[in-house]
């Protein structure tokens, strides 16, 4: 009877540790949609990955330390940060993506809208603690973005893509635009459909949901939309912590989730039709985060983790990212 009570009990732990180390990519490899671009400050997003997170420089001698994992599937090595950037300010000089297309994040450069480069952020502006571990967050403070212009993978023309992000419920802006996503290669506004990124905020120049945010959102270029219309009150402020925000760009229409990021199921914002004049698209498949595709940088914001897909991805596993996402711990 022990040995049935114990093997019973290994095989429990065996299986928490199993569902444990399976991250976001490995769900939405599961059910057919890749992950293609991989970016977390705070942990892997693929069970068996136990590389590097990001890349900080020391500003006093420009010299850099990739910030790994602690294990295979883990969180950030914060103390390796703390005792590197101990003796000076550091900042992220890139963010690493974990998927095989290797679309690393660095500093943006200059585009139509802000005719110089962006600032990178500071490293250690803001430590929170994630299933139990220190790790840090990027920390957007206005002036601040990062960019990839030569992708492998990422989504162009009309092609399905999912994306989410999760980031913070209390700290942004009205500015433009906190955005995480698909984006012009030329840094600049080209019009209606070639952009296609999951914004954070409460900006209300196109669109807005109901009440005064922050809400999901997504930006299409030359507007942010909360629905197919200038107004969605369907579409419910969160201001909780951290947040996860997704957007689902189809072939004929999208659909925007959002909800806490410690607790419950993501909950459907929008999904119907694109606005008029954004059907097709003609997405082009850089990669941007904290500004808009001409380099727009005014908003203010906080990314702990996002990921891209190839494909339209199911509900359920939607609700299964999210549900790995609440197991992580943020905040606890």
């Amino acid at each position: 009877m022990l040995h049935v009570i114990v093997s019973t009990l290994l095989l429990s732990l065996n299986l928490a540790f199993f569902t444990a180390a399976e991250g976001p990519c490995d769900i939405y490899g599961r059910y057919n949609t890749p992950c293609v671009a991989a970016h977390s400050m705070v942990r892997a997003l693929y069970g068996n990955y136990n590389g590097p997170l990001y890349q900080v420089l020391r500003k006093d001698d420009n010299a850099t330390l990739d910030i790994h994992v602690l294990s295979s599937g883990g969180f950030a090595n914060s103390a390796a940060q703390d005792s590197f950037c101990s003796r000076s300010t550091c900042v992220v000089k890139i963010i690493y993506d974990q998927s095989p297309m290797q679309n690393h994040l660095e500093p943006a450069p200059a585009g139509g809208a802000v005719h110089h480069p962006d600032n990178p952020v500071t490293a250690n502006r803001h430590r929170v603690t994630v299933g139990g571990h220190p790790v840090y967050a990027a920390y957007f403070e206005g002036g601040m973005g990062y960019r990839n212009d030569r992708t492998k993978g990422i989504a162009t023309g009309n092609n399905p893509e999912t994306l989410y992000m999760v980031t913070s419920g209390t700290h942004y802006n009205g500015g433009c635009c906190f955005d995480y996503g698909n984006a012009e290669v030329n840094n600049d506004d080209d019009g209606a459909g070639t952009m296609e990124c999951v914004f954070w905020g409460n900006t209300t120049i196109w669109g807005r949901g109901q009440g005064s945010g922050p809400w999901v959102m997504a930006d299409l270029e030359n507007g942010l939309w909360a629905g197919n219309v200038r107004s969605n009150d369907k579409n419910l402020p969160i201001r909780t912590e951290y947040v996860t925000a997704m957007v689902k760009g189809g072939t004929n229409g999208f659909a925007l989730k959002a909800n806490d990021a410690t607790s419950g199921k993501l909950q459907l914002m929008y999904d119907g039709p694109r606005p008029n004049g954004y059907q097709p698209m003609r997405k082009q498949g850089a990669i941007i985060l904290g500004i808009g595709g001409d380099n727009s940088d005014s908003s203010i914001g906080t990314f702990y983790e996002g990921v891209m897909t190839t494909g339209y991805s199911t509900d359920a596993a939607d609700d299964a990212v999210q549900a790995n996402i609440v197991a992580a711990g943020y905040g606890k």
